[in-house]
């Protein structure tokens, strides 16, 4: 991976955007950033279970950052640079992070590895990440308030 973001970078950034805009994706990722506040491991695993109203927008969602990270895992893409671009994702990863040992160790061993890829090993994903989590740490405070 180039130290530098290429035009190649640019370009599957902007990409990755625009899908990020199509209808359907905009409605999951809608629904997930405001509707998806695990206080538990049952409330996150309950998202995981085809009858939950938001398993398919968790779904699409998860895994469309699960497959952008992957790019910038794989060398595809800067990861630095994507950090940038992709906090959403990372947001969803705060969420879902201190339940994740407990569901990889249930049944999904390699879920999330490409988010937490980003998060741990590119320091602009370190930098966002840590500045990300106190944001949810927070709001999940005051939604567990209401």
């Amino acid at each position: 991976m180039s130290k530098e973001p290429t035009y190649q970078d640019a370009d599957l950034v902007l990409r990755l955007y625009e899908m990020r805009r199509e209808a359907v994706m905009r409605q999951s990722r809608d629904a997930i950033m405001a509707k998806f506040w695990p206080a538990s491991y049952e409330d996150f695993i309950n998202v995981t279970k085809f009858d939950n109203p938001l398993n398919a927008a968790f779904r699409q969602v998860s895994s469309y950052w699960e497959m952008a990270y992957g790019m910038a895992a794989r060398g595809i893409l800067n990861g630095d640079y994507l950090a940038e671009n992709g906090g959403e994702g990372m947001f969803l990863f705060a969420k879902i992070e201190p339940f994740l040992a407990q569901f990889r160790k249930e049944g999904s061993p390699v879920a999330f590895k490409n988010a937490e890829w980003i998060v741990t090993q590119t320091e602009e994903g370190k930098k966002r990440y840590e500045m990300i989590k106190g944001r949810v740490a927070k709001m999940r405070e005051q939604f567990a308030k209401k």
